[in-house]
């Protein structure tokens, strides 16, 4: 064991460890969801920290000896190591006070050991002089946020790429599949399955474009305004360094905020992505319910479409497949959407110069990021990629419904179509067989009007509107 102490008095800890006495106490104090730091969210920090590192060197505040050591401790968090020393739980108070002083003493601890010296002495390299050097837990903790969001959402974008590049093959797949469309549940007026996948990809990709549009926003961080935004002990080089730095390490155009006390108060700019990803969530369930609703059955329901079989359905009913993979999908959206009203919470509880509930904020938007990410990935790879069209039973409930009838309103009319209409739900016989009973047309003529293209082709079927009807009139009279 080895001895620390901070200003509230010492604690023991296990020699081992590379955390230190303020980790300690907030892992008495905040036993909360029993999980750890993300690891992306690890790796931000110790991002932030090399950075500050190597522009404290820069600006001859830091000496290159202690910096170096540092630098080397980041580099390894960065790749991976030590992650396990991060033990604060994610939603914790103080603003994220302690997840900058875990980082810090990890690295102060790891830095010590690589100089040969020993953990805990912390009059060579110190978590709060050294590692924390020219920062604030305030700018530390919503930059690293902005960095794990920019990080994930870069993941998600891609994920989403690919389901919409599978709704388009399987719209193509299904370009002459006709079924019938439905509105409020009740047969409509036939529609292809293509035109109905076409449907999804568009909304999946506007939903991208949503997120999208927010990436620029996440790009402007706040490290260097230090406790409120005055950037109090840093100076300007350091900032620009430091920004620079991470730039240098993350890949992206980073760039620090226009107004920094603005970008240490504020996280609307999280709520809009948050915002983003409910769209998105709700886009997904949408379609997850109709593809449940289309492959139900598969004998007492609709059974347009096969979804590919994942896992027996039950534990008591034989031969039983349930749709799990939309059913998931649904779920992961439901979290999503209330992950969102937390953040929007958490967004408006800011007060004066700081949002103290920035803890909260980042366990919810990195699990929405991760979660539609992974949701996203099934659903294309376990899912959409596999369902086959049942044409067959397609075919028949087209045949077999009223709602054909409208596509002969421009040939014979309103009032003679509601007649046959009401005539085959009396009846019972389907409307083709109506028609050509009563000679209204021939049987040429009527399947090119229920031709594919006729039927769910804008103005392929109205152009002959005025001709077919006039004729029609013409020989009843």
């Amino acid at each position: 064991m080895r001895i620390e102490h901070d200003f509230l008095g010492e604690m023991e800890l296990p020699e081992e460890v590379y955390y230190g006495v303020q980790t300690m106490r907030a892992i008495e104090n905040f036993p909360i969801t029993g999980q750890r730091l993300d690891d992306e969210f690890i790796v931000a920090l110790a991002v932030i920290k090399r950075a500050a590192a190597a522009a404290n060197i820069s600006t001859g505040r830091l000496e290159g000896k202690i910096g170096t050591a540092i630098i080397t401790a980041c580099d390894e968090i960065i790749s991976g190591k030590w992650h396990d020393q991060f033990m604060v739980d994610p939603i914790q108070g103080g603003a994220g006070t302690s997840m900058n002083m875990n980082t810090n003493e990890v690295i102060a601890n790891r830095a010590l050991e690589i100089l040969g010296e020993k953990k805990g002495d912390y009059r060579n390299i110190s978590p709060n002089n050294h590692i924390n050097m020219a920062q604030s837990t305030n700018d530390v903790v919503p930059t690293a946020i902005r960095i794990t969001a920019m990080r994930k959402t870069r993941k998600l974008i891609t994920e989403l790429g690919e389901l919409i590049n599978t709704f388009d093959c399987k719209a193509q797949e299904f370009e002459q599949v006709l079924k019938m469309g439905r509105t409020h549940l009740q047969d409509a007026v036939p529609i292809t399955l293509g035109q109905e996948f076409r449907a999804y990809a568009n909304l999946i990709s506007r939903g991208t474009s949503r997120i999208r549009s927010i990436t620029n926003k996440l790009l402007s961080i706040n490290i260097g305004a230090t406790a409120v935004g005055t950037g109090l002990n840093a100076e300007v080089e350091y900032i620009q360094q430091a920004v620079a730095e991470i730039r240098i390490l993350t890949g992206e155009e980073f760039r620090s905020a226009e107004n920094l006390v603005d970008a240490t108060q504020n996280t609307d700019e999280l709520a809009e992505l948050s915002a983003a990803l409910k769209v998105l969530a709700l886009g997904l369930s949408k379609i997850a319910n109709d593809l449940r609703l289309m492959a139900s059955g598969p004998k007492c329901g609709l059974n347009e479409i096969y979804l590919p079989a994942m896992q027996p359905g039950s534990s008591i009913m034989p031969g039983k497949v349930n749709p799990v993979i939309p059913e998931v999908v649904n779920q992961v959206a439901f979290q999503v959407m209330g992950n969102d009203q937390v953040i929007s919470l958490a967004v408006s509880a800011g007060q004066f110069e700081l949002n103290v509930m920035e803890p909260v904020l980042a366990y919810n938007l990195f699990n929405s990021l991760s979660m539609l990410t992974n949701a996203v990935l099934v659903f294309n790879k376990k899912c959409v990629s596999g369902i086959v069209a049942n044409e067959q039973r397609c075919a028949e409930l087209v045949d077999g419904s009223i709602g054909i009838i409208t596509a002969l309103l421009p040939h014979i009319g309103y009032e003679d179509a509601s007649a046959i209409a009401r005539e085959a739900l009396t009846t019972g016989k389907p409307v083709k067989q109506i028609i050509l009973s009563k000679g209204i047309m021939s049987k040429d003529k009527l399947n090119a009007i229920l031709a594919v293209e006729q039927m769910t082709r804008p103005g392929i079927a109205g152009k002959q509107y005025m001709a077919d009807a006039s004729s029609y009139k013409a020989s009843v009279s």
